[in-house]
């Protein structure tokens, strides 16, 4: 999946939407101490509440919501797994029965209880659902809707949600005049900040993708490896910054490990001329012989395929691999390079790089920046100062 495509799916998640449609919603709540379940419970989605729709579909939303290969990753099911939980999901998905339908989720649930010991009382949340996708007019000048041919797919969506202890607080009474202690007993569900989950199974797009499925993490790069390989039977994921540091140490191993800034922003000058030449909807990926064109585009000397193709398999064990070229070259319209030193940290982007240079003068490391005007400090304008010392004639 790419951005586009979680994105769509994503915008569906609102009541009375006839593009998505939600058969059921199953509970499951597991207590802390004893990592079992306490109680589950099935209900047709349409029973509920419009304000606690409101609440699940913001949730769900929540599940959906973050960075390709930072929170949200595409992973591919593993081949030959005994209980393969791809196959629990495609069953699941497929089945018609509400039975045997919370049968295989509870599947599911025993494999994330086994050899796991939550830190708080979680609810895991299942949704059985349809995505109708609207067809394009084969011909614009036709007056049938897109409305009226829809491609449409069942999906599963699973939201984990930790409780909260609920407040302790004072209330003002106005009829009896008095104050009084409030103390609610039972848990708060926090739907606003879902620990993981996954939607399966995975579209492109539109059309789904029953061999993948779209894993969300709790945060940034702070991926469950248990929940990823044991519970999804997954392959493992390579984030962004996974990607970032192979791309660093692929580079210091065929040019060294000083590098100087100019040669570095027309690296990630290079990188990005071929993110904003792809046409494809999804981020293009580099191979030790892209790597090899960039890096002697530009300007790092004695560079050749074999030598790429070497620090490779060096680095990641494996000479085919591929990078994503979104998430080796830092944010290049922002200020996402942070330089930090003893006198001060500074910002600045990948292209702009070639504006500052590491010297030495008078026996001093110097960092140097290149300004096109005076710059002005609390308000005043500085001065400019020479820097090399005059050197004495000899008589």
């Amino acid at each position: 999946m790419n951005k586009k495509d979680i994105a769509d799916i994503k915008k569906q998640f609102k009541v009375n939407n006839d593009l998505l449609k939600i058969q059921d919603i199953f509970n499951v709540y597991i207590m802390k101490e004893s990592s079992e379940i306490y109680h589950y419970e099935s209900t047709p989605f349409e029973m509920l509440e419009d304000e606690q729709k409101d609440l699940f579909m913001a949730n769900f939303k929540k599940v959906l919501t973050g960075q390709l290969d930072q929170k949200l990753f595409e992973l591919k099911f593993q081949r030959d797994v005994e209980d393969s939980s791809q196959l629990i999901l495609h069953k699941g998905m497929l089945s018609n029965d509400t039975g045997e339908w919370k049968e295989q989720m509870l599947e599911l649930v025993a494999k994330m209880l086994k050899d796991k010991q939550y830190e708080m009382d979680i609810v895991i949340t299942f949704i059985h659902g349809e995505y109708a996708k609207p067809t394009k007019r084969s011909n614009e000048e036709s007056e049938e809707s897109s409305r009226d041919r829809v491609y449409s797919s069942p999906f599963i969506l699973c939201s984990i949600n930790k409780t909260m202890d609920p407040k302790k607080e004072l209330l003002f009474d106005y009829v009896e005049k008095e104050f009084k202690y409030h103390f609610v007993v039972d848990p708060v569900i926090n739907l606003k900040q879902p620990i993981g989950g996954f939607l399966f199974p995975a579209f492109t797009g539109g059309a789904a993708d029953v061999n993948h499925v779209l894993y969300s993490a709790s945060k940034p790069y702070e991926l469950d490896y248990h929940f990823i390989e044991e519970v999804l039977n997954a392959e493992e994921a390579m984030t962004a910054e996974d990607d970032k540091i192979v791309f660093e140490e692929i580079v210091k191993d065929v040019a060294g490990e000083q590098i100087n800034t100019t040669t570095l922003a027309n690296v990630y000058d290079e990188i990005q001329r071929v993110v904003e030449e792809n046409e494809e909807p999804d981020a293009p990926m580099l191979d030790y012989k892209d790597v090899e064109k960039v890096l002697t585009s530009s300007g790092v000397q004695d560079i050749d395929p074999d030598k790429v193709e070497s620090a490779f398999k060096k680095v990641i064990d494996d000479e085919k691999y591929e990078l994503k070229a979104t998430s080796v070259v830092p944010k290049y319209t922002s200020k996402s390079i942070k330089i930090k030193t003893k006198v001060a940290d500074l910002k600045v982007c990948p292209q702009d790089l070639r504006y500052l240079r590491q010297t030495t003068l008078d026996g001093k490391l110097c960092l140097m920046i290149e300004v096109e005007e005076n710059t002005v400090i609390e308000g005043f304008e500085m001065i400019p100062e020479a820097i090399f010392n005059r050197v004495e004639d000899e008589e």
